[in-house]
């Protein structure tokens, strides 16, 4: 892949540089996405538990502030990100697609589509990274489009997490003396935000998934290597959705998702110790990382998203 390193002399081990450095700029534009998505979630929760006063508990968890959580967290997940191959992200967000749409046919709207914008963190990532590979493949210089990347993905998780930090600290007061704008367009248009991410999840999920077919269909030189190997991925799939799909009837809570996330893990892991390779199996491990990262990060979100499916409260709306 040309990249910046186009521009320097061919010295031994540069095009292993860089092509670390790209993978860590997807990592770290992947990273900034579910921080974006964490953010707006939180700013939306944060309203509906303040409009709730049987929540109280969860609003102030809510509005914690993580001064070093925070950056620890993007700096794992970015490595992480980093470190899953192209393969395995690929069929991370194929897994993810599938269950999605599975879930939203199944099951209603509202406290589900949460639930399920909050599990997507890793995914999402994973999505990210995996179209920015697929895009920027034989691209001259894409390291430097992928710096511009990470640079606008950080400025966009910046303004995001500021707004998490404002909502959570003024939101009650400037939402009473109504005065401040950005708190007048969430009491006005807050109910919004799950609108506004599921379509933005869609755009994203579309493009990584085209990416993901793309990136794994390009290692088989027949058409008989790529039957042996999707053949026993699409019933392995097909036996997961049905699966989480009763775990998600039986319970929305932490340990039922870190459960789902073991579950999927291991039937990833079976799959790819049988058909795949073994650097494949090792990406798996540390997609599993990432999955419990992402999760131990939104516990918060998603005890509130347990508790709306088990006591549901009013829908956000303008006062």
């Amino acid at each position: 892949m040309l990249s910046l390193g186009s521009w320097l002399p061919a010295w031994p081990g540069l095009a292993w540089g860089w092509a670390l450095l790209d993978a860590v700029l997807q990592g770290l534009v992947g990273a900034c996405a579910t921080s974006v998505l964490c953010s707006l979630l939180r700013v939306y929760l944060f309203i509906q538990c303040l409009n709730d006063p049987a929540r109280q508990d969860l609003r102030v968890a809510l509005g914690a502030r993580r001064l070093v959580l925070e950056p620890l967290h993007m700096l794992v997940l970015t490595g992480i990100l980093a470190l899953v191959g192209s393969r395995v992200a690929a069929l991370v967000v194929l897994e993810f697609s599938l269950r999605a749409i599975s879930t939203l046919l199944s099951l209603s709207k509202g406290a589900h589509s949460i639930h399920l914008l909050v599990l997507c963190q890793f995914s999402l990532g994973c999505g990210l990274s995996c179209g920015l590979s697929f895009l920027l493949e034989g691209a001259p210089h894409a390291t430097c489009n992928l710096v511009l990347a990470a640079g606008l993905a950080g400025l966009l998780a910046v303004h995001a997490r500021r707004l998490a930090l404002h909502t959570c600290i003024l939101y009650e007061l400037h939402s009473q003396q109504r005065y401040c704008g950005v708190c007048m367009l969430l009491l006005t248009s807050g109910h919004g935000v799950p609108r506004l991410l599921r379509k933005a999840l869609v755009v994203a999920f579309v493009v990584a998934d085209l990416a993901a077919i793309a990136l794994i269909n390009r290692d088989f030189l027949s058409t008989a290597e790529a039957v042996r190997f999707w053949t026993p991925l699409t019933i392995c799939y097909t036996l997961l959705i049905v699966y989480m799909q009763e775990e998600q009837r039986s319970g929305m809570g932490r340990q039922s998702a870190y459960q789902t996330v073991q579950v999927r893990m291991g039937g990833l892991f079976i799959l790819l110790f049988a058909v795949g390779r073994w650097i494949d199996i090792l990406h798996v491990f540390f997609s599993l990382l990432g999955e419990l990262w992402c999760l131990l990060h939104a516990s918060v979100l998603l005890e509130v998203c347990r508790q709306q499916v088990s006591a549901p409260s009013a829908a956000l709306r303008p006062q």
